[in-house]
């Protein structure tokens, strides 16, 4: 298995503690501070790790609420909410250093049947006929914080391939589009792919917010960090296959940029939605 991907599986393989207690490792990832997608990652990882193995996540709910340091280990406490027929909750609580990071509700469903309706997938050109990520220009990396430099030149366990814009816009750009999928084959582990797809899921969905704001935020004088993330789960889905990531910003204000998206497996089936808002700061 590539390296890069090899990494991010120990990432998720917690050391179980005492029965509802874990502990996992941190990565540096070139941010300021832990990823989010990590610790949503583990977190939604040990919530599983107390449900029935039939189970499935449908929905998370959670909220950053201190810098994590990469550089320590992170504690997760699971508070088993609630345990029915076919839902039972889970309620995790990230720790480091003796003080709360991160906290999460997560819901866990039996399979069953249903009726079904979804929003079509949008037309979008397919992800061979697409260039991989580039890197900012020469010019572009001089101009950011070593930090950020060095978080845009790391590689990541996930290629992406954005969908470009099919014409300028009189009005500001608020949404972007982007193929998506592991660098490796994985497992064909249901659990571990929604824990992965959640890890993924916090790339670039703040970075929506932005765009309309595109001069100021990339001019280094900037500041992101997500506040809160939620996700729905509806569908089962290969992170290791392409699936594409369509966000958009309905609004920013007090600071704050809300973002959406839709993740389309490369069938059409619409199998998860996300919703963030985060910090944005501009420094005067």
């Amino acid at each position: 298995m590539d390296a890069r991907l090899a990494e991010l599986l120990r990432l998720l393989e917690l050391e179980r503690l005492e029965n509802d207690l874990f502990r996992g490792a941190s990565r540096d990832i070139g941010a300021p501070q832990v990823f989010g997608g990590q610790v949503l990652g583990q977190a939604l990882r040990a919530a599983y790790a107390t449900v029935q193995s039939a189970q499935q996540a449908h929905s998370l709910h959670a909220y950053f609420l201190k810098r994590g340091d990469f550089d320590a280990p992170i504690v997760y406490f699971v508070d088993r909410s609630r345990d029915g027929h076919s839902f039972s909750n889970r309620r995790v609580t990230a720790i480091q250093h003796g003080q709360q990071i991160f906290h999460m509700a997560a819901s866990f469903q039996l399979p069953q049947p249903g009726v079904e309706h979804q929003l079509p997938m949008p037309q979008v050109p397919a992800p061979e006929a697409l260039a991989g990520t580039a890197l900012p220009t020469a010019a572009e990396l001089e101009a950011m914080p070593e930090k950020m430099r060095e978080y845009y030149r790391r590689e990541r366990p996930f290629e992406f391939r954005w969908v470009p814009e099919l014409a300028a816009a009189a009005e500001p750009v608020t949404s972007q589009q982007v193929w998506v999928r592991a660098v490796d084959r994985l497992p064909p582990d249901d659990a571990l792919h929604r824990c992965l797809l959640a890890y993924a899921s916090d790339f670039h969905l703040l970075r929506t917010a932005t765009r309309p704001h595109a001069a100021l935020f990339s001019s280094g004088r900037r500041f992101l960090a997500s506040i809160d993330h939620a996700m729905w789960f509806h569908w089962p889905v290969r992170v290791d296959e392409w699936f594409l990531y369509a966000t958009d910003s309905p609004s920013a204000s007090g600071s704050r940029g809300f973002a959406r998206g839709s993740i389309f497996a490369r069938d059409g089936r619409l199998v998860a939605s996300t919703a963030q808002e985060g910090l944005m700061r501009v420094s005067p």
